[in-house]
């Protein structure tokens, strides 16, 4: 259940700095908001589309949050509904985060995937020395009662384990190892699933992965692993309805080749969902040209996203993030050798559409649009 105070932010948009009606940032909004959201486009092909937030920026900075709310019907937490966001002691849960987000969402009619349920990294400080082997698997699934429980039919998907797959593994599974793998073994991952199930019956239980995009070695030996961990959950009858693919690319690595549709058909057949998660273009090896570096970067996401949007159980796609103002990218570790800011996403730092968004909203309309559903009986089901 929501908190008195986020149950409030529901029923006042205001409170986020919000206008009723979403402002622009910039003139000329005729061509990027109302019909020509990519919310808009996207749910006349019965398309999900929308991107990481930060519930401090919905609720500090007006433009963030008038771009959030007009040009998405989902969202995802970037940090609050990590472990070490919610649990700040072994006993205790602080849900202020997702839930300031999920009242968002309730204001202007968009849906949540919660982000994650287990997570080798972004674990709280009291975790090395508290979690061992004897109370590791009460801990997890303690963990996912309560949070998945928390929000328990509200949420439209969880990515219940996140990066379980190691290339690098020598293990015959290519499993990580983590944390969950040495206190609990291999079956981590279905304690996890079936946890989740329990708590959360509506929610579309994802396995979210990186890096299995393309067809060089090791990226096809880990989209293998992955699918043989699939099947092998499927096996066993352990709940799980969607696969994520993060979708981090490289502006100067050109496209994924067939490996990708290859294995999105293939779950396909299993009966699962394919989301693109974690959306965004790296253009740190390009050069410093921001005009030649908007240009690659909506190169790609255009024939990224028509490519995967071609498959039918490609049901959602969201970037990380929705203003170049704010990406992780642009930390030192990933960041540009000139310190250039990176321009990875669908809006520029002062909040107007890149290319990115038009090739984006490109790339959506190149879906059928949705047939529309028969209106309902009166006295029938």
């Amino acid at each position: 259940m929501l908190s008195a105070a986020t149950a409030a932010l529901a029923a006042a948009p205001a409170a986020f700095g919000l206008q009723r009606r979403p402002q622009p940032p910039s003139s000329g909004s005729e061509e990027y908001t109302g019909s020509h959201a990519l919310r808009a486009h996207a749910e006349a092909r019965g398309l999900l589309v929308g991107c990481a937030v930060v519930p401090e920026k919905l609720s500090s900075e007006p433009a963030y949050a008038n771009v959030v709310a007009s040009q998405c019907n989902l969202l995802v937490p970037e940090n609050a509904m990590k472990w070490k966001a919610l649990r700040p002691a072994p006993d205790k849960f602080d849900f202020r985060g997702g839930d300031a987000i999920l009242a968002f969402a309730q204001a202007h009619r968009q849906r949540v995937r919660g982000h994650n349920l287990c997570w080798h990294e972004a674990l709280p400080d009291w975790f090395a020395a508290t979690v061992n082997k004897s109370n590791a698997r009460e801990i997890l699934e303690r963990h996912i009662q309560t949070v998945a429980g928390h929000y328990s039919g509200k949420l439209h998907s969880w990515d219940v384990v996140n990066e379980a797959i190691d290339p690098a593994s020598t293990r015959p599974d290519s499993l990580r190892s983590s944390p969950w793998l040495d206190f609990i073994g291999p079956g981590y991952i279905e304690i996890a699933f079936r946890a989740a199930r329990k708590a959360d019956p509506s929610a579309l239980l994802t396995y979210n992965d990186y890096s299995i995009e393309f067809d060089s070695p090791e990226q096809v030996k880990k989209r293998d692993a992955v699918l043989r961990l699939v099947k092998h959950l499927r096996s066993r009858n352990v709940p799980i309805d969607a696969i994520g693919v993060q979708s981090h690319l490289d502006a100067a690595a050109g496209l994924p080749g067939n490996g990708l549709r290859d294995f999105v058909r293939e779950l396909h057949r299993m009966g699962l969902q394919v989301f693109v998660t974690e959306l965004d273009i790296n253009d740190k090896k390009l050069p410093a040209d921001i005009a030649a570096r908007d240009a690659s970067v909506a190169r790609i996401y255009r024939d990224y996203l028509t490519m995967m949007l071609a498959e039918p159980n490609v049901t959602a796609l969201l970037t990380w993030g929705i203003t170049d103002r704010y990406t992780w990218l642009d930390a030192p570790k990933y960041g540009r050798a000139d310190a250039l800011p990176e321009r990875p996403l669908p809006f520029d730092p002062n909040y107007r559409p890149a290319p990115a968004f038009f090739a984006e909203r490109d790339a959506i309309d190149s879906r059928p649009v949705a047939a529309p559903q028969p209106a309902p009986q009166p006295g029938r089901e």
